[in-house]
């Protein structure tokens, strides 16, 4: 079955052989996601999706990752986050 998840990237490594690897907060945890060059392995994500979440890092934009029955990444929205401020 088809899902999705929401929330923040609050870290992003980028490796010289062009792997990427993103930390993802969500439901108060974090998840690993990565790319790699290497597309046998499991779980990962296309180049451009990586990315795309790389540069969300540090920034007031939260993501909802989509994901097929596979569990495989196949698109991203990015919205303004919405936080909750008192003016007191």
């Amino acid at each position: 079955m088809a899902y999705s998840i929401f929330g923040q990237v609050v870290g992003v490594r980028k490796y010289v052989n062009g792997n990427i690897e993103i930390d993802f907060y969500h439901e108060d945890e974090i998840t690993e996601y990565k790319y790699s060059s290497n597309s046998s392995l499991d779980s990962n994500f296309p180049k451009d999706l990586a990315e795309t979440l790389a540069s969300t890092l540090a920034s007031d934009i939260c993501v909802e990752i989509y994901f097929d029955d596979n569990r495989n990444p196949t698109h991203i929205e990015l919205e303004e986050c919405d936080y909750d401020e008192d003016d007191d």
